[in-house]
């Protein structure tokens, strides 16, 4: 089995999280919901919005990611050791959150049973599909922008 762990270098989620209730809801509804086989996940894209946008523009491009564990799962301590379980596999790869989206993700049940590596690894592959994802996407609105501003009576640069 491959080995994900990375040794020295301690990344961090502090300025990488959704944290506002008016941001999970705005993800939701730009978001599609993909299913995974431990959890469910929603990419969507960030759309800077209020006034701390216009001051802080580099952090309105910057990868958020999101979790939600529902009262379903278990009791609060396990709902806390899910959340753990998450963060600490997603701090350890936080370099491969994509880019300008919010990533939100639904744990089932059974991450709480199951093998580290493995749940690291499940992880892993959303992030990397997700990455894939809104690479395309990013490129299907460059596309659609660049139609836009080109008009019919203007020659292409």
């Amino acid at each position: 089995m491959k080995s994900f762990s990375r040794p020295a270098q301690r990344q961090s989620l502090a300025g990488a999280r959704l944290r506002k209730h008016a941001d999970y809801l705005r993800a939701y509804a730009a978001a599609r919901k993909r299913q995974s086989a431990s959890m469910s996940w929603f990419l969507a894209p960030r759309v800077p919005a209020g006034p701390e946008a216009a001051v802080t523009p580099e952090l309105s491009t910057g990868p958020r990611v999101g979790l939600t564990v529902g009262k379903v799962l278990g009791k609060a301590t396990q709902r806390n050791r899910i959340k753990r379980r998450m963060r600490e596999a997603l701090r350890r790869h936080v370099d491969l959150l994509p880019q300008g989206f919010d990533l939100i993700f639904h744990p089932r049940r059974n991450v709480l049973t199951m093998d580290f590596a493995q749940l690291e690894a499940e992880i892993v592959r959303i992030l990397e599909q997700a990455r894939e994802q809104a690479g395309s996407e990013a490129s299907r609105v460059a596309k659609s922008l660049a139609a836009a501003l080109q008009s019919p009576g203007m020659p292409a640069p």
